[in-house]
């Protein structure tokens, strides 16, 4: 899935990602309060004159941090001030290159577009004191074949670590509708493969209701898990729309089990960000989403 068209290693390694993580909860375990804060990306917020008061406009309404698309038409600077004037952090960044030039691109002068992409996004991240950068690690089509995408992709992530490394911002790969990594076990195998702790997962919890269950890959993927994206899915819309429409369903009233998230988030004892990519709005529905986020955390 897009994110335009939503909000304008071997058998040892495998067994290891299969059995490590595979803590279960009980049904009946109670609601409480979790560690875990919430962000919008900025692309949500309508209104404000300035990148100051759209970052003001998040915090006054109950957020706890951004979401930053780099690179993007919005200077550095500006934003680096914003956030530290607001006093707003920067919860994650999405690679705004990884679509139109995939790491898993035939041509290679595209995949070298990617990893330029990706280099210069993980240093902005760095700038911007951001822990958390969001990358597809690659796009299977006809032209693109799963192997290829699986080998190029890893080869050039792995040549990412050092400037991750040096950015002190880990890389986090998606589950999104890209035809890749479609199993929990060779998502939690692919980020073994690579091998450094500056890679792991973004995961995407309303992506992956078209599939499976959410809570199923959260336990799976373990503490490879980074950042999580909040939004909803149902499936009676993608039954009488299609797939797309599947999305068109406010948060908490889709077909998330939102309290089995929740427990599968406390197995694999995730106190990280929680941010919403949904439609959002003024400073009342702003609001409303905090609101409605903060009751589907306690689960």
């Amino acid at each position: 899935m897009t994110r335009k068209s939503f909000i304008q290693a071997g058998a040892a390694t495998l067994a290891t990602a299969m059995l490590s993580p595979l803590a279960s909860s009980a049904d009946d375990a109670p609601a409480k309060k979790r560690a875990l804060k919430k962000a919008v990306n900025l692309g949500m917020v309508a209104g404000g004159t300035s990148v100051a008061d759209r970052f003001k406009m998040i915090k006054d309404a109950g957020f706890d941090g951004v979401e930053l698309n780099r690179p993007d038409a919005i200077p550095l600077d500006e934003l680096v001030k914003a956030s530290a004037s607001v006093g707003l952090p920067v919860a994650g960044v999405i690679d705004t290159v990884h679509w139109g030039k995939p790491l898993s691109a035939n041509d290679p002068k595209v995949r070298e577009q990617g990893f330029n992409g990706l280099k210069l996004a993980l240093e902005e991240s760095g700038e911007l004191g951001c822990e958390r950068l969001l990358l597809v690690p690659a796009v299977v089509s006809k032209e693109v074949s799963y192997a290829d995408a699986y080998t190029r992709s890893q080869e050039l992530i792995k040549l990412a670590v050092p400037y991750a490394e040096k950015a002190k911002c880990r890389i986090a790969i998606e589950n999104v509708w890209n035809q890749f990594l479609l199993s929990p076990l060779e998502a939690a195998r692919f980020v073994d493969e690579i091998g450094s702790p500056w890679v792991g997962w973004h995961f995407d919890i309303g992506n992956l209701v078209n599939f499976g269950w959410p809570e199923q890959w959260i336990r799976i993927l373990g503490p490879r898990v980074l950042n999580l994206h909040i939004k909803e899915y149902s499936r009676k819309k993608r039954d009488a729309g299609g797939p797309y429409k599947g999305f068109d369903v406010e948060l908490g009233e889709g077909d998330n089990d939102w309290p089995a998230v929740m427990r599968a988030l406390d197995d694999i004892a995730y106190h990280g960000w929680g941010i919403l990519e949904v439609p959002g709005g003024d400073a009342a529905r702003l609001k409303f989403l905090a609101e409605r986020t903060d009751k589907l955390f306690l689960g």
